[in-house]
C-alpha cells in the first residue's frame, strides 16, 4: 500500500481507502462491517469513510462499534454534514447544523474527533463566511483536525479559501468528488487552478460509476444488485456507458484483471487524486478491489489511451 500526503497536509492517507456508503447498516451488520475494516486494516488501509446521510445515522453508529478493536491513531476517519434530519435546521452548512451534525456524528461513532470532516455538499442559503468560521471552530475545538468540501465548484472552494484568508480562520485540505472514467471533467478541469493555487487534496469516490465499471451489468442487471435495487442508480446505466463498460472489459480481460480492479487502476495513475474510497459488501469483494494497486503499475500510456478513448465516447455521446 502506498501513502500519499492529503494535499498540502502533513497528514498521510492509504492511496485505497474504504467508504460505508449503502453497505454499512443495510448489507453489513456490524459484525460484516467489522470483518471488512479489519481486512482492509490488514492490506493497509488507514482510512475509513462516512457521513451523517448514509443510513440517517445508522451507518456511522456500525463504524463505531467496529472501531473499538482498533487503536485510534492507526486510523484516519471522515464524516460528512449536511443532511442531519427533517427539522428545518438539520440541513446546511448553517453554523447551528455543523456543530450540531458533528457532535452527533462524533456520538455515534463513539469518537472525541475525526481526522476529516466534510462539507458533503454546497449550501447556497448561508453565508460562506458563516460555514467557514463554523469550520474553523470545530477544528480549534478539537472535534476534527482538517476541514474539506465534497462536491464544491471550484468557484465555490474558492470562495472558501479567501474568505477563510479573509477571516484569519483555517482553510479547507480537501474535496471528495465522485471521479471515474464517465465522470472526469471537474477533477481534471475544473479543479485543474486549484491543485497549485490551494494545494487542494482529493478523496474521490465512485470509481465504479454506481457499479457500471465492474462489468456486472454487461449484459443484464442482475437481481439483488445495486442497480436492481437503487432505482436512482439504474437510471445512470445508458447504452454508452453499457458499451463503454464492455469495452473496459475487453482491456482488463488483456491485462488478466478484473474490470473493477482496471477501474480503480485508472483512478490511481491520477497524481492529483490522494486516495480512492472503495466500497465493498465482503472482505473478500474488498481484497479483490484492493488488488488495482498492483494493476495500477501495469498501465502503460498505449493502455491508458485506450481508456481515455473509451471514456471521450461516453462523453461524445453526452453521458449517455
Amino acid at each position: 500500500m502506498r501513502y500519499n500526503r492529503l494535499g498540502r497536509s502533513g497528514l498521510k492517507v492509504s492511496e485505497l481507502s474504504f467508504g460505508s456508503w449503502l453497505t454499512f447498516g443495510t448489507a453489513l451488520d456490524a459484525a460484516g462491517a467489522a470483518a471488512c475494516m479489519r481486512r482492509a486494516f490488514e492490506q493497509g488501509v488507514n482510512f475509513f469513510d462516512n457521513a451523517e446521510a448514509y443510513g440517517g445515522g445508522v451507518s456511522e453508529e456500525v463504524m463505531g462499534a467496529a472501531l473499538k478493536e482498533f487503536r485510534r491513531e492507526d486510523l484516519v476517519i471522515s464524516t460528512k454534514i449536511f443532511w442531519g434530519g427533517e427539522g428545518p435546521n438539520d440541513t446546511g452548512c448553517s453554523w447551528k447544523h455543523l456543530v450540531e451534525g458533528a457532535r452527533n456524528s462524533l456520538r455515534r461513532m463513539k469518537l472525541e474527533y475525526v481526522d476529516l470532516l466534510f462539507c458533503h455538499r454546497p449550501d447556497p442559503t448561508t453565508p460562506i463566511e458563516e460555514t467557514v468560521r463554523a469550520m474553523d471552530h470545530l477544528i480549534k475545538r478539537g472535534w476534527a483536525f482538517y476541514w474539506g468540501t465534497s462536491e464544491w465548484s471550484a468557484e465555490q472552494i474558492t470562495a472558501a479559501y479567501e474568505a477563510a484568508e479573509r477571516l484569519h480562520c483555517i482553510p479547507p485540505t480537501m474535496e471528495q468528488p465522485q471521479y471515474n472514467l464517465f465522470a472526469r471533467s471537474r477533477v481534471e478541469v475544473e479543479y485543474a487552478p486549484l491543485y497549485e493555487r490551494f494545494g487542494l487534496g482529493m478523496t474521490t469516490w465512485s470509481p465504479f460509476a454506481s457499479g457500471i465499471l465492474t462489468g456486472k451489468y454487461n449484459e443484464a442487471i442482475p437481481a439483488g444488485s445495486r442497480l436492481a435495487d437503487v432505482g436512482w442508480l439504474r437510471e445512470r446505466l445508458t447504452p454508452a456507458k453499457k458499451a463503454a463498460a464492455r469495452e473496459v472489459s475487453v482491456v482488463a480481460r488483456e491485462l488478466d484483471c478484473s474490470t473493477a480492479q482496471l477501474a480503480i487502476a485508472w483512478c490511481l495513475k491520477n497524481p492529483r487524486v490522494s486516495t480512492v474510497i472503495l466500497g465493498a459488501r465482503t472482505p473478500a469483494q474488498l481484497e479483490e478491489n484492493l488488488g488495482a494497486a498492483a494493476v495500477r503499475d501495469r498501465l502503460t500510456p498505449e493502455i491508458v489511451e485506450r481508456l481515455d478513448q473509451i471514456s471521450r465516447k461516453v462523453e461524445d455521446a453526452g453521458n449517455g
